[in-house]
């Protein structure tokens, strides 16, 4: 019986590059678009290859990379530092850089010049602010000056403290009203798209039918556009503190410390290295080498 034709597997289908207007499509169609962190080279690689829409480079690296205890402390040159490592691992997904806390607030001017950082020294395509409040009349003057803004509302961590912690938003009316008109403002200030973070599902729900621009949530149930988690929550690479938003996809830490514990357990009993993972040198070469050392001192 002879073989049919053989089928040529058809080239894998090349992804485009999100856009603004590719997110406000995807809303239109009822898309869902995936967003998550990111903070070096290695972990920008992951999410291109995984297909991800958007990037943040998030002030949340202050705490996952750089060990400082909370969002606040981290300053703008450290996290242009990560988002110029991030923009050479991403080709497809739109990136957005995260405007730290005290780089922003202070005047339209200044929110001017620090986006402009992170779009001239980062290559970031947008940025993200958190909060309503002034945080919208600075939104307002970065698009006004050309610059793709993101709002965050709800939960926002650079501000956590006023907010009376890490807590969700919105549980009474009045303050579910609150983030409704923050969320309004960004909308009516420019921004192309908003966080929603720490917010109950079912206000999230009635946030939803106002909202024109696309909404990434984090914490506020399935009824948004998209949704966004901090990579190294969702990979288990961060062994602090979980939040209830979060789901776990891998246990990264465990086994990157299983993996050290083999390292220092074979180094440590001389099983590593073994003769495959060294370099050899032919025996001539040895005899040489041998014969132009000079002779062993003895001591009396």
């Amino acid at each position: 019986m002879s073989a049919g034709p053989r089928v040529t597997p058809a080239p894998a289908r090349k992804r485009k590059a999100t856009t603004l207007s590719s997110l406000g499509e995807k809303k239109a169609l009822g898309e869902p678009i995936v967003m998550i962190t990111a903070y070096d080279y290695p972990s920008a690689k992951v999410a291109e290859d995984a297909g991800v829409d958007l990037v943040l480079v998030g002030d949340s690296g202050a705490m996952t990379v750089l060990g400082y205890p909370s969002t606040v402390p981290v300053k703008t040159d450290e996290l242009l530092m990560l988002a110029q490592a991030v923009r050479r691992g991403l080709k497809t997904p739109l990136m957005i850089g995260d405007l730290p806390f005290g780089s922003y607030e202070a005047s339209n001017e200044e929110a001017i010049r620090s986006a402009q950082r992170f779009i001239k020294e980062a290559g970031c395509d947008a940025v993200k602010i958190e909060r309503g409040g002034t945080s919208v009349e600075r939104a307002a003057a970065m698009v006004g000056a050309g610059i793709p803004v993101m709002g965050h509302v709800g939960l926002t961590p650079q501000t956590a403290t006023a907010l009376g912690g890490y807590r969700s938003q919105g549980r009474t009316a009045e303050r579910a009203l609150n983030v409704l008109h923050d969320a309004l403002a960004l909308q009516e200030a420019g921004c192309f798209a908003i966080v929603f973070e720490a917010i109950p599902s079912d206000v999230t729900d009635v946030i939803m039918g106002a909202m024109e621009i696309p909404v990434i949530g984090i914490g506020a149930g399935p009824s948004t556009d998209g949704q966004v988690l901090v990579l190294h929550d969702l990979l288990g690479i961060h062994g602090g503190f979980q939040p209830k938003f979060v789901k776990r996809y891998a246990d990264v830490k465990s086994a990157m410390v299983r993996g050290v514990e083999a390292y220092v357990q074979e180094v440590r009993t001389r099983a590593f290295p073994l003769a495959e993972h060294t370099y050899g040198i032919a025996p001539e070469e040895l005899d040489r080498l041998r014969a132009q050392l000079p002779p062993h001192r003895t001591t009396v």
